[in-house]
């Protein structure tokens, strides 16, 4: 989709008072790019009142990050899936590495960042201008004082303020992107040992640390003046936020510094509790940004605490509500469902060791803070990236909670965010783990990063996903595919016409909203119920509404799936089922049989010939999962078609028992 075209397409969901924002957010970037509204040059920083560091615990083996530094150091970067990117040392900072198209350096906030034959994939091109690979030298610093590594972030910062100089090119286009630098720098200055760091010693050391505290205050100024607003006050806003609190937390060197604490910290308390719903669901719909904003709240809530400022009783309540529904997602394995967009952003690589699983991190975080000990208990460990935030005394509690006597999991439902999960014997090696979706599109007008997955299920064995969300896999390149993604064939659910629920606008909007409500909770001891029904179809000349049930009889371990479509017309109906790619799918008489090993699943569907199956399908889009941004891999998806008349019933039975192998 062209830029005007995804323009007006934005006007048609926008209200006057962000169409007048927009409006007057545009004449003050063209007036800023005349010169006027622009940082002016900073007054010396007054380096007596920096803040407190908060880093506790090196790591008790340091080869993994010594071996990240070494890559930095020898020019390679990661870039999503790509990794060890040879870039160079120091990389050209405006090229976009995967396409090799260099970004002009023009005024940032007028570059259209969008166009792939402007910039090229614009998020490879940020990726390694988060710095990232600052944090990880800092890192190797900490543990190692090899000055090699101090050395390679001064390189890497002068190259960066001489090629990426205010506020010019693709670098100086988001308010995120330069939050999330500010959030690099402010761990690379306490690991490198803040203003008493060798790097700063001498007068060369002087001149460099006042530039780069220069550098400081302008991405201070630039995120100050660019909050992300109205339809897109989302995670971008929280994001921005977090960037401007912790770097005026950590750098309260200027006479704005005051001001900018107070309004980022005072907005971080309300985007807290708008941001999320009270049963702790993230209200973009999208797991992988209910991680983000939560790993972004703990870390406002680090620095704060370091300062001697915490935040409120509301805020660190949210921030436990949201650990928990993460809990109540995972299963016993640690995954969760891939619902919504992702695109696998960390802080800091803090945790380097194999294995590493970013939602059981923030469990084991959260268990230390919260004193929770059945987060302890699904997150297994206390990992090397709690180790480093919490310290030993985290590490004691950790000792202390008692996982053992935590109460036994439970069925749950969250009636803000539109998620059931129930099964049986969850939490254990043999739990049947079902995670259903009658939850809103997405957050504000937009839905940004919302799926069309309305009354979509995901299903797992004893930790072995079988159904799955196959996730995100793009976001600003490869259109037919992020259109794919994140349109209803890629979820376990029915589309209608070849339409997706709601109607896509662009990368990033949704025009048309699917309303799906959860009708009927009904968890027992021997049978679990669940109903729900969405209206994305009754925008069609022939109004359709889809209802579902879900029965799961734990006894039998079989699972009845029931889909009435109310019509009274003609329409063409898809039923998807993606299989996990560690499953082996054949169609067999009846329906299909999924094997993994020992254990045998059978699905079959009544009143229906046999079904396709799609693996790697190009056309139709079909068959592939994405457990990684800018990646995706093969796998089976289970496809019934049929025409329908009228009101019409359809069960699809999961047979379960040959799955539970002990």
């Amino acid at each position: 989709m062209s830029s005007l075209a995804w323009k007006l397409n934005r006007l048609r969901v926008m209200g006057v008072a962000e169409v007048s924002h927009r409006i007057a957010t545009t004449l003050a970037q063209r007036l800023q790019a005349a010169g006027v509204g622009l940082a002016h040059a900073p007054p010396p920083p007054r380096l007596e009142r920096l803040g407190k560091g908060w880093v506790q615990q090196l790591p008790a083996n340091p080869a993994p990050w010594i071996a990240a530094a070494e890559r930095v150091l020898a020019g390679k970067f990661d870039v999503f899936a790509d990794q060890a990117v040879q870039l160079g040392f120091p990389p050209d900072w405006n090229r976009d590495p995967r396409t090799g198209r260099q970004a002009p350096l023009s005024f940032g906030k007028l570059l259209d960042y969008r166009d792939e034959a402007v910039v090229g994939d614009v998020k490879c091109l940020w990726e390694p201008n988060r710095h990232g690979s600052l944090s990880d030298l800092a890192m190797a610093y900490a543990i190692s004082r090899d000055a090699r590594y101090a050395n390679g972030i001064r390189a890497l910062l002068e190259s960066w303020f001489e090629q990426c100089p205010y506020p010019l090119g693709a670098n100086w286009s988001s308010a995120l992107e330069a939050a999330l630098r500010l959030v690099s720098w402010h761990y690379t200055w306490h690991l490198l040992g803040g203003v008493a760091s060798v790097l700063f010693d001498g007068e060369d050391g002087r001149r460099f640390r006042d530039r780069w505290l220069a550098s400081v205050y302008q991405h201070c100024h630039f995120v100050a003046g660019h909050f992300s607003r109205h339809s897109s006050a989302n995670n971008h806003l929280f994001g921005e936020l977090t960037g401007l609190y912790v770097a005026a937390s950590t750098w309260p060197c200027w006479p704005e510094s005051g001001r900018w604490a107070r309004q980022s910290r005072a907005e971080l308390e309300a985007q807290a509790l708008l941001q999320n719903h009270a049963d702790g669901v993230n209200c973009e719909q999208a797991i992988y940004y209910q991680f983000s904003v939560a790993d972004e709240m703990l870390l406002n809530v680090l620095v704060a605490s370091a300062n001697g400022q915490p935040f409120s009783p509301a805020f660190l309540g949210r921030l436990e509500k949201m650990i928990e529904f993460i809990a109540a997602m995972s299963n016993v394995a640690g995954e969760v469902p891939m619902i919504g967009d992702a695109d696998d952003a960390l802080l800091a690589c803090w945790d380097r060791e194999a294995g590493f699983n970013p939602y059981r991190s923030l469990l084991a975080t959260g268990a230390v803070m919260f004193r929770r000990a059945d987060f302890k208990r699904k997150a297994g460990r206390f990992d090397a990236k709690s180790a480093w935030l919490l310290g030993p005394e985290g590490r004691a509690v950790w000792e202390r909670l008692d996982a053992a006597r935590a109460p036994a999991e439970q069925s749950r439902h969250f009636p803000d965010g539109g998620y059931s999960i129930f099964g049986r014997s969850l939490g254990h090696a043999d739990e049947v783990r079902i995670v259903a979706d009658a939850g809103p599109l997405g957050y504000l007008g937009i839905a940004a990063h919302g799926h069309a997955d309305a009354l979509s299920f995901t299903l797992s064995l004893g930790g072995a996903m079988v159904l799955v969300d196959p996730g995100t896999y793009a976001y600003h390149t490869h259109k037919k595919w992020r259109d794919y993604f994140r349109g209803t064939s890629a979820h376990n659910t029915v589309r209608v016409d070849g339409l997706d629920q709601s109607e896509p606008g662009g990368n990033f909007l949704w025009l048309r909203k699917a309303r799906a409500r959860c009708e009927a909770w009904q968890p027992g001891p021997d049978r679990d119920y669940w109903a729900g029904s969405h209206d994305g179809y009754t925008r069609l000349a022939d109004p359709l509404t889809h209802r579902r049930t879900l029965d799961f009889d734990k006894l039998s371990a079989v699972l009845v799936v029931e889909d009435v479509l109310e019509c009274r017309g003609e329409h063409d109906v898809e039923w998807f089922w993606h299989v996990d790619p560690r499953w082996t799918v054949r169609v067999v008489a009846g329906g299909v049989e999924c094997r993994r090993g020992a254990q045998v699943i059978r699905i079959a569907m009544e009143a229906a010939g046999p079904p396709s199956l799609l693996r790697a399908s190009d056309e139709p889009p079909g068959g592939w999962i994405a457990w990684r941004f800018e990646e995706k891999v093969a796998a089976t998806t289970v496809v019934w078609r049929g025409r329908i008349r009228g009101t019409t019933r359809r069960r699809t039975t999961f047979d379960l028992s040959g799955g539970l192998v002990p």
